[in-house]
């Protein structure tokens, strides 16, 4: 079956890099000169999805707004001739047919995405986290449902992570199938005990999931600080059906997090036409004076 539907939930509150995300959805901080979220979509148009729902929360309208017609915006680049840049402005309203919903209240991941039962309807779907940029020559999510489509199970985007992330992750237990691709029969969220250790593998930013996740969340009990987790319903299928692990090949980016954030702007800016040549210069400089 062709997977069309992604959901990015993007109601978070983004306190780990407060005070930017204080008045700015962390989905829009900026990386070079597109946000977040910019690039979450492109992907997901780049894997085949024409039909994606933010799940989002109060004041994160900017978002809606992002992806909508500026009517003024774009007649002063035409009037200005800056058609380069209007074709890149208009191409945001083209990119795929994106909907909204608000998670009134924030209860964790497993809730938001249990917002998109109706929108999902009876079809294997994408979720992308709206914290997590994937950058690289092939897109991960392609990557998850090419495997969706060999394997017909439910499939984690996966990366080896140290010891100590792994409390602040998911840890699954899994078995090769082959390079970069694993049998999952089990997993943590946020294990804090050496011995409630699977593997060092998590699942970082991006699953394709089977309808029937929908009835599992209905029935998880809140866990991992309080929450009802994605990870728990997850685990849940995994021990009933099994699921498919894969090691994506493109590089992560913590958008949820500084150096994260620092990381994706050097490491996209030095592939930047507009600001490669100058950054690597004054990089270069810089380092002389560490």
């Amino acid at each position: 079956m062709k997977i069309t539907k992604a959901v990015i939930p993007a109601a978070g509150l983004g306190t780990r890099v407060l005070p930017a995300t204080k008045s700015m959805p962390k989905e829009m901080l900026p990386i070079v000169d597109k946000p977040a979220i910019q690039y979450i979509v492109e992907e997901a148009v780049a894997s085949g999805i024409t039909d994606i729902l933010i799940i989002t929360n109060r004041g994160k309208g900017v978002i809606e707004d992002h992806f909508d017609i500026s009517v003024t915006l774009e007649e002063t680049l035409r009037r200005a001739g800056k058609l380069e840049q209007l074709a890149t402005i208009e191409n945001l309203h083209h990119l795929a047919n994106i909907h909204y919903i608000r998670q009134i209240e924030t209860k964790g991941l497993g809730h938001a995405v249990s917002r998109a039962r109706t929108f999902v309807g009876n079809d294997p779907f994408v979720v992308m986290y709206g914290d997590d940029v994937i950058i690289g020559d092939i897109p991960a999510t392609k990557e998850l449902i090419d495997a969706y489509g060999t394997f017909g199970k439910g499939v984690l985007g996966v990366k080896p992570v140290s010891e100590e992330a792994i409390k602040k992750y998911s840890s699954l237990k899994i078995e090769p199938i082959s390079e970069k691709v694993f049998k999952c029969t089990d997993m943590i969220e946020k294990p804090q005990k050496k011995e409630d250790i699977f593997s060092l593998y998590s699942i970082l930013g991006r699953c394709v999931l089977p309808p029937e996740i929908f009835d599992i969340l209905d029935r998880t009990k809140p866990g991992a600080g309080g929450e009802i987790q994605l990870t728990d319903a997850m685990a849940e299928l995994a021990r009933t059906e099994g699921m498919t692990a894969v090691e994506f090949s493109s590089k992560r980016y913590d958008m949820g997090n500084k150096l994260g954030i620092l990381q994706a702007n050097i490491e996209v800016g030095l592939k930047h036409k507009d600001t490669a040549e100058g950054l690597r210069e004054y990089i270069k400089e810089l380092a002389k004076t560490l």
